[in-house]
């Protein structure tokens, strides 16, 4: 089940917003945590077993911890025997078939291995159980007692498949009690749709158009860089309408989630794009990986093994792929070049310059990540960057002719057009504020009508994270 499904939008959205508002105050949070379950459970019922087993793990050895507050020995194997089970189940259901694949690919061996169906989000869930033992082992927060709330904090349906990812410090607090305002309820709501908009009508679409793109047997080099920027785009308004109606659900419950977005396409440099994109993923490396090696407080050659480590692992935690481990080390590299070698001489470039050799280098990296046979990814980069092709032919007017104005809205989306004009709205005066609210407001409705509209007729709704 996918947000931007008619089930989930017209059925079992509403039923559950229905008992959760109308059950009394204690009765709250079972019924999200039922929901959540049986929300997880739509697509593969087997797995909810897993998620159980591993939290429950989670939180037994988390009570040891507890227990054994004055002896730092066992507080420690509980820790790493909590990792490593959580590492393990996401290692077997993630990465087994990758491993026997490669181990095949050795001439004269040949490893039967069973594929086996990789449970939706487990990547999410798996960081999320992990940060939660690591943060009790580090006396950040304070032991969770009731199993149930524990279990919820996992499996909370809003932002279980594809993040956030939430980090039982930051709601602890909202888990046991929480307020929910008729504000929250409506900026929640409209969060929620905003994030539903840029799903449906954008990044669908974008979608269709990186299908055709990589189709093509020998397209034009301009051609190539439209399917790479369509790709491009459709990965970010994919993930962050995902992220957006995370945040609004959680909102509308009570909860406040993390931004995990601000922007990343206006960055100016690979630095800044990775504190603008997947925040939560971002900063979990950061706190539980970068930062123990060592982080910046050691040597240059440390660091650069530091980052190394960082950016592999951040590679196969998006899939078990060589590609996603390439487009890992494309990052590491660049990030390392800036920091020791033109990340000086990058600051003093016009702004357009930076932000121009950033989007070169976001457009090139998600080409790689995009495509996992290498042959296909070689040949598909070879049309971005010779004329082989020709540089433009009937093709690219044909797409454009079709995708030009989802192209063009998905610019001035991913730019902070939106917040700027809000500021200028709280700024302007009660008639001109009392137009514009009216004039958004159908604005919303008419978007919000065809969206249902693609959304009954359309077959092609992924998400595109849903595999990590």
């Amino acid at each position: 089940m996918v947000f931007s499904s008619l089930l989930f939008f017209f059925l079992y959205l509403p039923l559950f917003l229905v008992l959760y508002f109308v059950l009394p105050k204690r009765a709250k949070n079972y019924v999200l945590l039922a929901f959540s379950l049986v929300f997880y459970a739509w697509g593969e019922p087997v797995y909810v077993f897993l998620m159980l087993g591993m939290t429950l793990s989670d939180y037994i050895l988390g009570r040891f911890m507890n227990r054994f507050d004055q002896n730092p020995s066992k507080r420690k194997m509980c820790l790493i025997l909590s990792i490593v089970i959580d590492l393990s189940c996401l290692a077997f259901f993630k990465y087994a078939g990758f491993l026997v694949g490669t181990i095949n690919a050795i001439p004269g061996v040949s490893v039967s291995f069973r594929k086996i169906a990789l449970p939706i989000g487990i990547s999410f869930f798996t960081f999320q159980t992990m940060s939660y033992t690591i943060d009790l082992y580090r006396r950040e927060v304070s032991v969770e007692k009731n199993y149930a709330e524990y279990l919820m904090y996992v499996s909370m349906f809003p932002q279980l498949i594809a993040g956030p990812i939430v980090r039982y410090q930051n709601v602890k607090e909202s888990l046991h009690e929480r307020t929910v305002k008729a504000n929250d309820i409506t900026d929640g709501a409209m969060r929620f749709v905003y994030g539903l908009l840029k799903k449906v009508l954008l990044a669908n679409r974008l979608g269709t158009l990186w299908d055709d793109a990589k189709l093509l047997s020998d397209p034009s080099t301009a051609m190539a860089w439209l399917g790479a920027v369509a790709f491009t785009l459709q990965l970010y308004l994919d993930f962050s309408a995902y992220s957006d109606m995370a945040i609004g659900l959680g909102r509308m419950l009570g909860f406040r989630f993390n931004e995990n977005f601000n922007y990343p396409l206006t960055a100016d440099s690979v630095t800044d794009f990775w504190r603008r994109w997947h925040i939560s993923l971002s900063t979990w490396f950061r706190d539980y990986v970068y930062i123990p090696l060592g982080g910046n407080r050691c040597k240059v050659s440390r660091q650069i093994f530091n980052l190394a480590v960082v950016w592999f692992l951040t590679g196969l935690w998006h899939g078990a792929s060589w590609n996603y481990v390439l487009w890992g080390v494309y990052y590491g590299v660049l990030l390392c070049l800036e920091k020791f070698v033109y990340g000086k001489k990058l600051e003093k470039a016009p702004k357009f310059l930076r932000h121009l050799y950033l989007c070169l280098i976001v457009v090139v990296g998600f080409t790689v990540f995009a495509i996992e046979d290498f042959s296909k990814m070689a040949s598909y980069l070879a049309s971005m960057f010779t004329v082989r092709g020709g540089l433009a032919n009937r093709e690219l007017l044909f797409y454009l002719q079709n995708y030009g104005w989802v192209l063009a809205v998905s610019i001035i989306v991913s730019l902070p057009v939106f917040p700027a004009l809000k500021r200028k709205l709280e700024n302007a005066g009660s008639r001109t504020r009392a137009v514009l609210s009216a004039g958004y407001a159908v604005l919303v409705a008419a978007a919000f009508l065809a969206a249902v509209s693609y959304m009954v007729a359309d077959t092609y709704n992924p998400f595109l994270y849903f595999r990590f």
